[in-house]
């Protein structure tokens, strides 16, 4: 098994820049969304392709992220050179970001939609390789708190999204593409600047013995996947109409982020529940508080029934997506954390239940 030697101060930078790009990234998604409709319309694209184009997007982001990630495990010896790549990859990333809202008015199809494709596909430099970093370089134990403060910056992200669409939506789209942008790109400089300043890992000796099974990961994999999609299905399409039953539409934004509020606040209890249970067992427990609320929430009778509800299924879910990072990061420990991580869906349903 390989033993990664690396002082406890010597992470926390790591960890505290991966959790701010992973909040301004979300951000920025969070921004494409509410926007992309009226860039469409510039482009001098059809409504009806919009949910085509996210899909699109969520496509290449998968893709692109186990490709990534892959990759990453090729260089695993070389920090600076992966933290270059990075930096690199996520300004080239920023630039197609800030140009899409300026190159939409020109009625374009072809240019807008060249810019979506680079933007979707070089942003995956900010979420695999982050991570599989956190796998390479933070202490065994110290790792389900890590995977936490990485999925803290989405969480708070996804918290703030329904305020964010009704202070954006229908204004103009530039200054917050720029904001995202550059803003985006400064926290890459300070991402790259702490990958630089931890050290490199030293990797004892693999034996054939530490390689993965493909079986029992398959099937982590599976289950993750299916979780996902369980909470996706419940947050994206069932939240609002439930809440619509007792409020008025207006009341949604106050409303839509108590699901994240349960998911921010259960993640350190996660990380406790990690180190107790191990990482599979504390999914599974996560994934059935999710579901006890996801059930009550269909049949709650009141608004504060709904609420309390809506709680707990965020917190199931903040319990269950944070011990499987922490056990897909333990899976990787073989100097294959890239090709988990990666692979590792539920990022996927986790962006997409945002959209």
């Amino acid at each position: 098994m390989a033993r990664l030697a690396v002082p406890v101060s010597a992470h926390r930078g790591l960890v505290a820049a991966s959790a701010a790009s992973q909040f301004l990234l979300a951000v920025g998604w969070t921004v494409y969304v509410i926007h992309l409709p009226q860039l469409a319309a510039q482009a001098g694209i059809d409504k009806r392709w919009v949910p085509w184009i996210l899909l699109m997007d969520q496509a290449i982001f998968a893709a692109m992220d186990w490709a990534l990630g892959t990759a990453a495990d090729r260089v695993a010896g070389a920090t600076a050179r992966l933290g270059n790549a990075i930096a690199l990859a996520t300004l080239v990333s920023c630039g197609a970001f800030l140009a899409m809202p300026l190159v939409a008015p020109q009625g374009s199809p072809a240019l807008f939609l060249a810019l979506t494709v680079v933007w979707s596909a070089t942003s995956s430099a900010l979420r695999a390789p982050p991570f599989v970093l956190l796998g390479r370089h933070v202490p065994g134990p110290s790792q389900p708190a890590a995977a936490a403060w990485f999925l803290f910056g989405l969480g708070v992200a996804s918290a703030i999204g329904p305020y964010l669409t009704s202070a954006l939506k229908g204004g103009d789209p530039r200054w917050p593409f720029a904001l995202a942008a550059v803003s985006l790109a400064l926290a890459t400089m300070v991402l790259a600047r702490a990958i630089r300043a931890n050290p490199a890992p030293t990797v004892a000796t693999r034996t054939p013995a530490a390689r993965l099974a493909a079986g029992p990961v398959t099937a982590f994999l599976a289950a993750v996947l299916l979780a996902g999609l369980a909470f996706q299905v419940h947050f994206a399409l069932n939240a609002a109409p439930a809440f619509l039953r007792f409020a008025k539409p207006a009341d949604l934004e106050s409303l839509m982020p108590v699901f994240w509020i349960g998911f921010n606040v259960m993640l350190a209890p996660g990380v406790f529940a990690t180190r107790r249970v191990g990482g599979v067992a504390a999914f599974a427990l996560g994934s059935a508080l999710g579901g006890i609320g996801a059930v009550l929430a269909t049949s709650a009778g009141s608004l504060p029934l709904l609420v309390t509800a809506q709680f707990v299924a965020g917190a199931g879910w903040g319990i269950a997506i944070s011990s499987a990072a922490a056990a897909a990061l333990a899976m990787g420990r073989t100097g294959r954390e890239g090709f988990v991580s990666g692979a590792w869906p539920a990022r996927t349903a986790f962006r997409a239940s945002r959209s």
